[in-house]
């Protein structure tokens, strides 16, 4: 049943505030048993790959001349299924939430790492759920076939 926060707030502006609240929250948290050189390292990896599939999944989406725009699931063109589509059905969210570890495997403190799981269950809800039901309604049979093959996150 659709709500008032359904694809409202744009995934994004989800992410920052998440960022920013791991911001605020890893200096009184207990601090990850890493050293700075390794947190920063390993960070940078996460990070590297979060890119990699945002990335991705936009470059798909231009190919396919389709929107990025996640406001306007109905106005879809094309279904991606392709590339990293075949690895997950939501990279950019995918993405985002290893942007949002990296950030607090960064800041350091085991507390900031509730961010990425607050994003993800925020836009499992208010984002993706409604993108679903839009591109089922648009893309039916072709959908369902794809939904059943390939995992909502990973």
């Amino acid at each position: 049943m659709p709500t008032v926060l359904d694809t409202k707030i744009p995934p994004p502006v989800v992410a920052a505030a998440a960022a920013a609240a791991i911001w605020v929250v890893a200096p009184v948290g207990l601090a990850l048993p890493l050293g700075a050189e390794v947190r920063a390292g390993l960070a940078l990896a996460i990070a590297a790959v979060g890119l990699a599939f945002d990335l991705s999944a936009i470059v798909a989406f231009v190919r396919a001349r389709t929107t990025i725009n996640p406001m306007t699931p109905d106005r879809t063109t094309a279904l991606v299924t392709g590339g990293v589509y075949r690895i997950t059905r939501n990279p950019m969210y995918v993405g985002l939430a290893l942007l949002l570890t990296a950030w607090a495997v960064y800041r350091g403190a085991w507390i900031g790492l509730v961010g990425p799981v607050v994003f993800v269950a925020y836009i499992t809800r208010f984002q993706i759920v409604p993108e679903e039901r839009a591109m089922a309604r648009r893309f039916g049979d072709e959908w369902h076939t794809w939904s059943r093959r390939v995992r909502r996150w990973l």
